[in-house]
């Protein structure tokens, strides 16, 4: 073993003597897996059960383990570089590849942010009788004092309780819910409905946790914390714990619930509604389910909107030079202008639940453009030490399933025709990240087989 190998070796050990400490410092991965197990994600996976019965646990399962694969790469270039993914893709890639970066996620993170905003307000309105528009302006004068004031940490992790009992409440469900064993492991096989409805909820369930933001945020909440490769099993642990198995359990807990209790052939995936969800929570709860459903509805979309709205100002910053904490008054201006723009979103027409389940699959659309830039960094000279093999694979393996999944997702929604506003914007999108991927992949290629390695500016 080379003093490099021993090196990684040592860096990566998850020390298993360290649990304890592990659990006490963990955090970084927590944030994206609080915003993963938002709204969004609950809407894709009951829409998925409710829609397609078993059919889809298969990508429910799979969403898991690569959005902890993702993570992972994710939380290598972090900790290899200590810097933020923006300017480590300006200093090796170029100042061009940095926009775009950019723009992909902030668009992305931009579309969740109002839908999720639309999700916040309608419940508020469903629980209060007041009208929701009203509740959107409300909510993001606090969001935006709250994050401008340091208030973040209590909001998110109030959030986190709520959505914990959520989940605990899902799993729960599980003792009592008809569960059909026979049909769950049929589930298990891989394949997609037929229809654009089919393709777009299996790209939303995936866009759940393979995200552009959640993958773009992380080196960022780890410089917060001020990690480096020494905490690489801390970082790792964290990602396992928070992403493979939280998130892992929150997601395969409601789909088998929907299953169970709420699929009906007559449902439309693009007709359900979060009263019709909440009956899920039925077997549990009795006539309190809908309550205890939008409850968490509401304590998921708070903490995911919280997480939202750093990603695009932590973006920008970055790549204007600002600091990306709320010291610098500038940053604190980008973190204050998101959070009120995101009202916007109350006054989005159109059901909850299908919009979110839209942007998760519009999401996914630009991730495989981001997981090509941190592939390519993490086997560049950007990093000190090289993806191993095996790494290499997975991350291979998790951009395959991605782009065929959000090519799927397009290839649906082209073929009912390019007169919707929407379908024109998302195949102009998907035209503009998969000609920026294609290029990317090909730069790379290019100086791996003339053996340069070297930068060339874009």
């Amino acid at each position: 073993m080379s003093r490099a190998d021993e090196a990684v070796t040592n860096v990566t050990a998850v020390d298993t003597e360290r649990v304890g400490t592990y659990v006490r410092e963990m955090g970084p991965s927590w944030v994206a897996g609080a915003v993963a197990a938002g709204p969004a994600t609950m809407a894709s996976v009951v829409t998925a059960g409710a829609a397609f019965g078993y059919r889809l646990l298969w990508i429910v399962v799979l969403s898991a383990v690569l959005g902890a694969l993702a993570q992972y790469l994710a939380m290598r270039l972090g900790l290899f570089t200590e810097d933020g993914i923006v300017s480590v893709v300006e200093r090796h890639l170029g100042a061009s590849w940095a926009w775009i970066l950019v723009v992909d996620a902030v668009l992305a993170a931009g579309l969740a942010q109002l839908v999720i905003m639309k999700g916040l307000a309608d419940v508020s309105a469903a629980a209060t009788g007041i009208d929701a528009r009203v509740w959107g302006v409300a909510w993001a004068v606090v969001l935006a004092v709250g994050l401008a004031g340091r208030g973040y940490r209590f909001v998110e992790t109030a959030a986190k309780l709520l959505v914990s009992a959520v989940v605990l409440a899902f799993l729960a469900s599980l003792l009592v819910v008809p569960v059909d064993p026979a049909a769950a492991a049929s589930g298990l096989v891989p394949r997609i409905p037929a229809g654009v409805d089919g393709a777009l909820v299996a790209a939303g369930v995936l866009g759940g946790a393979v995200h552009i933001t959640l993958v773009t945020m992380h080196s960022y909440t780890m410089r917060s914390r001020g990690w480096t490769t020494e905490d690489y099993g801390l970082a790792t642990f964290d990602v396992g714990l928070s992403m493979l198995g939280a998130f892992g359990a929150f997601s395969v807990a409601i789909f088998l619930v929907a299953a169970g209790v709420l699929h009906d052939p007559s449902i439309a995936a693009n007709e359900l509604t979060a009263v019709a969800a909440a009956q899920t929570l039925g077997p549990l709860v009795g006539p309190n389910a809908k309550w205890l459903f939008l409850l968490g509805l509401w304590g998921a979309a708070v903490s995911t909107l919280g997480g939202n709205t750093v990603v695009p100002p932590f973006l920008i910053a970055d790549k204007l030079g600002w600091e990306t904490d709320i010291e610098d008054g500038r940053y604190r201006a980008a973190l204050v202008a998101v959070a009120l723009l995101s009202a916007v979103g109350a006054f989005v027409g159109g059901s909850f639940f299908p919009l979110l389940v839209l942007v998760l699959a519009f999401g996914l659309v630009g991730t495989p453009f981001v997981l090509v830039v941190v592939l390519y960094l993490l086997n560049s000279d950007a990093v000190s030490e090289s993806n191993s093999t095996l790494a290499n694979v997975g991350g291979v393996a998790l951009l395959a399933v991605a782009a065929t999944t959000a090519g799927s997702f397009v290839r649906e929604q082209v073929a009912g025709g390019l007169a919707d506003p929407t379908t024109l914007f998302v195949a102009a999108f998907s035209l503009f990240v998969g000609v920026a991927t294609l290029a990317l992949v090909a730069r790379y290629l290019r100086e791996r087989f003339a053996g340069t390695g070297g930068v060339v500016e874009a």
